[in-house]
Parts: C-alpha cells; sequence; structure tokens
C-alpha cells in the first residue's frame, strides 16, 4: 500500500532528500545478472512506503560486484522507475580515481540527480590524495556529490580539515557520515555548508538531534515510514516522538545490521515481503541461511515492519 504521510519537507538544505535507502541490487536467481525488472519494483516499493530518495551501487547494492554496464543500467532502470518522485543517487566511488570519474560520467549520462563518492579503499591513500580524488571526480560531472566517510570498510578516515577544504568545492554539498565520530560530524556542520546525512543506522537518531538533514539506511528497506516520522518529529522539536521510533526500530536494527552483512539480510527481508524473487548475493558474499530467515522473519513480524 502506497504510504499516504507526508514525506519530510525538501529544501535546498536537503539536496537530495531526506529519507534514502541504500538499495540492494537484485539479481536472478544464479546470481549471473541483475534482474532489472526487480529492481524497479524494489525502487517503487521505497517511494511509495516512505523514501524520497535512493542511493543506488553502493555497498548494499553489492557494487564491488556487478560490472560497470549493470551499473549503468541499474541507474537507468531507477530513474525510468521513480526519477520524477524520488532523487537517484549514483554510487561512483572506487579505489582508482579515473575509473570513478569514468562511473561518474556514466551515471550522470544515465539520469542520476547526484553522486555517492567513497572514500578510496585499501590503497589508503593520504589526505591530500583523497582531496585530489574528490574534487577530481566532483570536477568530472555537474552533478551534486555526497562524500562516504567510512573508515571501517575503507581503512581511510577523511579528516575534519580535509572536510573543511572539501567544502569549498561548489558540487562537493554532502556528507554520508559512518565514521562513528558524532563530535567530529558536529565541527565539521558548524564550520561549513555541508549537510549530513547519517549513514549508520545505529546512529540515525543521534545524527538527526546534531544537526544531519537526513539517514541514508540500509534498514529503510524495511522501515521507511518510521524512519520519515523521525525526521519529521526531530524537525518538530519532538524528541520523545523521535526517540519512541528509536526505539521501536531497534530490534530491526539489531536483526538486519548484526548478524551478517546487511545486503544479505535486506535480500532475505526484502524476498519475504515479496517485493524480490530471490535473495540471491554475489560472492564473496553468502545468502542468508533457513535459520537466518526464519529469525529474521521473527523478528520483523515482532516489530510490525514485515
Amino acid at each position: 500500500m502506497p504510504d499516504t504521510s507526508p514525506a519530510p519537507a525538501r529544501s535546498a538544505g536537503r539536496p537530495f532528500g531526506a529519507v534514502l535507502t541504500a538499495m540492494c541490487t537484485p539479481f536472478t536467481a544464479d546470481g549471473s545478472a541483475v534482474d532489472l525488472d526487480a529492481a524497479q519494483r524494489l525502487a517503487e516499493h521505497l517511494v511509495d512506503t516512505g523514501h524520497d530518495g535512493i542511493v543506488v551501487n553502493g555497498t548494499t547494492g553489492e557494487s564491488p560486484t556487478t560490472t560497470d554496464d549493470e551499473k549503468v543500467a541499474v541507474v537507468r532502470a531507477v530513474v525510468q522507475a521513480v526519477g520524477h518522485r524520488a532523487h537517484v543517487v549514483a554510487g561512483a566511488g572506487t579505489n582508482d580515481t579515473a575509473h570513478s570519474v569514468e562511473l561518474a560520467s556514466a551515471a550522470e549520462k544515465a539520469g542520476a540527480d547526484g553522486l555517492l563518492v567513497v572514500t578510496p579503499y585499501y590503497n589508503k591513500p593520504p589526505q591530500e590524495g583523497l582531496y585530489r580524488h574528490f574534487t577530481t571526480v566532483a570536477d568530472a560531472t555537474a552533478l551534486p556529490v555526497m562524500l562516504y566517510d567510512i573508515p571501517g570498510r575503507t581503512g581511510t578516515p577523511i579528516t575534519t580539515e580535509t572536510l573543511l577544504r572539501l567544502a569549498d568545492h561548489d558540487r562537493v554539498v554532502a556528507v554520508k557520515d559512518a565514521k562513528g565520530d558524532l563530535f567530529a560530524s558536529a565541527q565539521v556542520m558548524a564550520a561549513t555548508d555541508l549537510v549530513y546525512y547519517s549513514g549508520d543506522d545505529v546512529l540515525n537518531l543521534a545524527h538527526l538531534t546534531q544537526g544531519a538533514v537526513g539517514v541514508v539506511s540500509v534498514v529503510g528497506h524495511v522501515a521507511g515510514r518510521q524512519y520519515a516520522e523521525m525526521v519529521r518529529a526531530v524537525d518538530a522539536g519532538d524528541l520523545a516522538a523521535a526517540l519512541a521510533v528509536h526505539h521501536r526500530l531497534l530490534p530491526v536494527v539489531e536483526a538486519i545490521m548484526t548478524r551478517t552483512q546487511g545486503a544479505i539480510m535486506v535480500k532475505a527481508a526484502m524476498q519475504l515481503a515479496g517485493v524480490i524473487p530471490t535473495r540471491t548475493v554475489r560472492l564473496p558474499l553468502v545468502e542468508a541461511t533457513d535459520d537466518q530467515v526464519a529469525q529474521l522473519r521473527g523478528d520483523l513480524d515482532k516489530a510490525g515492519v514485515l
């Protein structure tokens, strides 16, 4: 059933919307191809359940194991399905600046509204390398850029000093923060016009209450309406209402984010909900086991989100 409650207000201060999910990428049963029809149904489901933005080709979208052509096809499919109703942000970050530029340009041509650019991973560049990487990608298109700061996956944080420098770039407008350092985030928000999105479902409420404008969620696959409610409550200054939503979602966050990779569990959840036909992932990820799915079903049923 489509969501009939109002979405959080859009404004220039929310360049990508307020409630975004890092969408998983549905595959065919054998994992050999992206199921574009299922991707469109999933995108429509997300927008119908509280989202005003979708991030495709991120880590939850299994970007390390999708081809460049598949990434472009996903952007086109999702833009076609929901681009008139929601912001579509395309992951374009790799640990190769030239390759990231190619992905950014391809995403722009495919109709994306913005880019998510993660810190280069594994090669652990110095901060000057990060600065040049991000500005080079931002210079490659006319799209606004959301930086993705997640040192737990990349091995390298974007320091406060580097973020302050990047804030001077016209197209670097936002940060998806999964660094877990709320004080550092507050310092950047206080000193710049960069807008922050929580990139860690455990800290969504904490980020919102100190100035983040929205969330880029994994749990949002099953809790878009609830996160929209949380954002509206914080906007209205009703912390008690926002805290009540936060407490209701704690078991859901635990079920999806703490037992194995979130990408694995959200595919299982979306299959349980009848939105996508399979929970297939590509190696080195592995599908949720029957026992994990049974536990997930119980948790989601109990929380009333399935």
